[in-house]
């Protein structure tokens, strides 16, 4: 009896911790069948320990201070748990760690879009979410919940906000015409050699090598034209950036006058009266990030956390501070002034103006990809 009750609770236990169980269910079988057998449950201390805090990494800076101030600070006033807090400036940081980490080390991830998503579900690190512990999706957008859906109907994740990777350009060197006109050809205009910055990861060199060759990023027809037009863009930078900070600090000092960025961070440049602006050439990459609950989080606490972080007043105080548009559908939720104005704002809900990466095409080319950009990056 012993030894088939140890099994069980060892399978439960296993449940629970690949986010199968939520804690409350978890709790309540175990302690029955313990009890029924006379057996104690030294087994799984960690798991039964009452949880106290949640784990959250994202992306630093402006954006991570927004959801601290507007939502986890609140939500730990409400419920005691605190959300400890990592961050990182690519999300293959995370990825790479995860791999290595044990379940349950990596909790909440402000997961970067579909592609991601995608690695996340190959390496097997995804959950299950309970939606009904989730009543505040109601109002996403079921156009940034299908496309992952599509890749898990159960969920892992839950949309939250969404931009674009554009073109900033310092507007006391370039004018809105000149910036028009070029595009992402202002990436490898040699008149602003050393001039000209750029994120140093290889989604965005090889999406914006595509625009400034004239091909479709989701259906590349020649990568050597893109590998050349990425080293020609590597020749003239005078520095590739790798977060949101040092991207913003080039701009403000204008140690560079053009790169990609991203559009909150040019948003919250211009707000402090930064002579700088913003272009989405045809073309370019939208991405939607998404709260990313990982295998082995305490389930009910997190599906808690995001769920106050979607409330209407938490995700439209969040999305002001990081001037990134929520995940909230414009036609179910009134949204304000100042997010209508933010750029990429998608006034339909529908997404269809905006162009994602396609996953599976991303994902079928990304080791080799990679390997690529590291040979360039490093001067090959």
């Amino acid at each position: 009896m012993k030894i088939s009750t140890t099994r069980r609770l060892e399978r439960l236990t296993e449940r629970y911790m690949n986010g199968g169980l939520d804690r409350r269910s978890f709790l309540g079988l175990t302690a029955a069948a313990a009890a029924t057998a006379g057996i104690g449950m030294r087994w799984a201390p960690q798991a039964m320990a009452a949880v106290s805090e949640v784990r959250f990494d994202g992306w630093g800076g402006v954006v991570q201070e927004a959801i601290d101030k507007y939502a986890f600070q609140p939500y730990t006033a409400k419920t005691g748990i605190k959300v400890t807090q990592g961050t990182f400036g690519d999300e293959s940081e995370i990825v790479t760690k995860v791999k290595t980490a044990n379940p349950g080390d990596f909790q909440i991830v402000h997961s970067s879009g579909v592609e991601y998503y995608k690695r996340y579900v190959d390496g097997g690190f995804v959950s299950e979410i309970n939606e009904a512990n989730i009543p505040n999706m109601q109002y996403v957008m079921e156009a940034m919940i299908a496309p992952f859906r599509k890749m898990t109907p159960k969920l892992s994740c839950v949309p939250y906000d969404y931009g674009t990777t554009g073109i900033a350009y310092n507007t006391k060197v370039i004018s809105e015409a000149e910036a028009k006109e070029k595009g992402a050809k202002l990436l490898i205009d040699a008149k602003y050699q050393g001039k000209i910055g750029g994120y140093g990861d290889m989604v965005t060199r090889v999406w914006y090598g595509a625009l400034t060759t004239g091909q479709n990023p989701n259906d590349i027809k020649d990568m050597d034209a893109v590998w050349a037009a990425i080293r020609q863009n590597r020749d003239l930078v005078k520095k590739y950036w790798s977060s949101g900070a040092e991207l913003m600090d080039l701009l403000a000092k204008e140690e560079i006058v053009v790169t990609e960025a991203w559009s909150g961070r040019v948003a919250a440049l211009q707000a402090q009266g930064a002579p700088i602006a913003y272009l989405d050439p045809p073309g370019s990459y939208a991405w939607m990030e998404d709260m990313l609950i990982l295998k082995g989080s305490p389930m009910q606490e997190c599906e808690e956390l995001v769920n106050f972080m979607l409330a209407p007043e938490t995700a439209i105080a969040v999305a002001e501070g990081q001037n990134y548009p929520p995940s909230l559908d414009p036609t179910k939720v009134k949204l304000t002034d100042k997010i209508a104005k933010m750029p990429a704002f998608d006034p339909t809900g529908t997404m269809t103006a905006l162009t994602f990466a396609d996953p599976n095409y991303w994902s079928a080319n990304l080791d080799d990809w990679t390997k690529q950009w590291d040979r360039i990056s490093k001067g090959g």
